[in-house]
């Protein structure tokens, strides 16, 4: 046998999934899951921990971990600096802190471009909300009527949008940070601690807090997002992009708000070797595909649609080469509280 001959079969035994079959059998893999239990975040992931291991080579044990703090930023430290890299250690992520060492002004121990991506579950778009008696009943009144909104740490999409619309668009929204989750925000407009909340998912409402919509007890009025959700759109929910003054404006507006094209990405720690990201990709999607689990969804009333983690991967590429010029603006939109 020749080395060339040699050398490539040696380099086929490394990355046979046959290799990643024996590994995961009688196995255990921690999803991990950056924020409390009951949000949406929480009940996708532990929709996907109930189907996930029976496509998996091995059918490995999955066991959902709660690791709340500073939106997902703990989480995305901890799977860089200290989570297993043997491929047992998952984490479901908030967008934001994939973005956070690109927009955020502070620097923080992890590089998302160093994470392995093994998917995303769904596309999201966000929206503003308001209790039906707050000052404001449209997304026009906010730029005169200030009206407090819930929100979580830096990073988190229910801080960072409504900020980002106060200091690029000119709105008065008045942010309250500091709450753990989407959980804790939907239960402070609940008991009207504040007016709303912005930057939270149509997903995460319909989960959670399905009558609010229908009952009118929360009106919806803006929606964050690069394209429309066919739900808002039939309620005349306006885009916030429509109120873009000038092309620059509408660059730093989707600039955060591409962060929903990967709605609730999942990524390995860096390291895992490279035939265990590849089952976990194609057991991911495959998961998602399942009968099972998409009744499982609609009976949970969340939305599935996933994508690939090549393709999120190709995408936080993207994003990190956008014009340093919009980055600086964006950062600065978003970088401190009134």
């Amino acid at each position: 046998m020749t080395r060339l001959a040699a050398a490539v079969l040696l380099l086929a035994a490394v990355v046979s999934p046959a290799a990643a079959d024996d590994f995961y059998a009688g196995r255990q893999i921690s999803l991990y899951i950056g924020s409390t239990p009951g949000g949406g975040y929480d009940s996708y992931a532990r929709l996907l921990a109930r189907h996930w291991g029976d496509h998996i080579p091995g059918h490995p044990t999955i066991v959902p971990v709660n690791m709340p703090g500073a939106g997902s930023n703990k989480l995305a430290a901890y799977m860089f600096a200290a989570a297993p890299k043997d491929g047992t250690a998952v984490a479901a992520l908030f967008p934001g802190a994939i973005l956070e060492p690109l927009i955020g002004d502070k620097a923080v121990p992890f590089d998302p471009s160093k994470f392995g991506y093994v998917g995303s579950v769904n596309t999201e778009v966000f929206i503003c909300t308001v209790r039906s008696d707050a000052p404001i009943k449209s997304f026009k009144e906010a730029f005169t009527t200030p009206v407090s909104l819930a929100a979580s740490a830096a990073g988190g999409s229910s801080r960072d949008f409504p900020l980002m619309l106060d200091n690029v668009l000119g709105t008065k929204f008045k942010v309250v940070a500091g709450y753990p989750g989407s959980r804790e925000m939907m239960l402070a407009v609940e008991q009207g601690e504040v007016n709303g909340l912005c930057g939270v998912g149509v997903s995460s409402f319909a989960e959670a807090e399905p009558d609010w919509f229908p009952s009118g007890k929360v009106i919806p009025i803006a929606q964050e997002s690069l394209k429309p959700d066919p739900e808002m759109s039939a309620r005349h929910v306006p885009l916030t992009l429509d109120f873009a003054k000038d092309d620059e404006q509408r660059q730093v507006m989707s600039l955060l708000y591409s962060q929903e094209i990967f709605g609730r990405p999942y990524v390995v720690p860096p390291g895992v070797p490279p035939e265990r990201l590849a089952v976990l990709r194609q057991s991911f999607m495959a998961a998602l595909r399942d009968p099972a689990t998409v009744d499982d969804a609609k009976r949970m009333r969340l939305q599935i649609d996933p994508s690939s983690g090549e393709d999120v991967q190709a995408l936080i590429t993207k994003v990190f080469a956008t014009p340093p010029h919009i980055v600086a603006r964006l950062k600065q939109a978003i970088a401190t509280l009134p």
